[in-house]
């Protein structure tokens, strides 16, 4: 029986230590699915700029030539950019804040602020891996210490229900 329970412990510590040190894996995806994102908004918004430059125009006066546009697609062009240059400030924010994060913190900054669509499409083509840095070896050890505890809370549990007194109008 000793050997089932310390086999038992092991595995649940096997298990918590390989899906925790998934956590910095994961994070370490969606930053650079992040960057990726970055990258190509970057470009967009370079020509904006720079065909606003060529016009002799800023952005914002380019931005409100589209709004004045008599004809529809130009007016939702204009909504479509605006929508864009957002979606660049914000991921520009998020990725900044992932380079001054500690590895140790990313996964929670992730979780804190993600962006959904990021987020999803780094999921649905996660690659799990075994991280060997510091990181990942402290999520390891923290999952292997949680499955080792849940063990051992189980074991306890079940401990104090065998040897839980019975009521006194249960004995009959």
């Amino acid at each position: 029986m000793r050997i089932l329970s310390r086999t038992a412990t092991a595995i649940a510590a096997l298990i918590g230590a390989l899906t925790f040190s998934q956590a910095p894996e994961f994070a370490q995806q969606y930053q650079q699915r992040l960057g990726g994102a970055l990258d190509e908004l970057r470009i967009i918004v370079a020509d904006f700029d720079r065909d606003a430059t060529l016009a002799g125009i800023d952005r914002r006066q380019a931005l409100a030539i589209y709004d004045g546009a008599g004809e529809p697609f130009l007016r939702n062009r204009g909504q479509s950019m605006r929508r864009t240059l957002t979606r660049f400030e914000t991921i520009a924010r998020q990725s900044a804040g992932m380079a001054q994060t500690s590895p140790f913190a990313k996964p929670f900054a992730l979780l804190h602020n993600a962006d959904d669509m990021i987020l999803t499409n780094a999921w649905r083509d996660f690659q799990p891996a075994v991280p060997v840095t510091p990181a990942g070896l402290l999520w390891a050890a923290t999952g292997a210490g949680l499955g080792w505890g849940l063990v051992g809370v189980a074991r306890m549990l079940r401990r104090v229900r065998r040897h839980r007194p019975v009521p006194a109008d249960q004995l009959t």
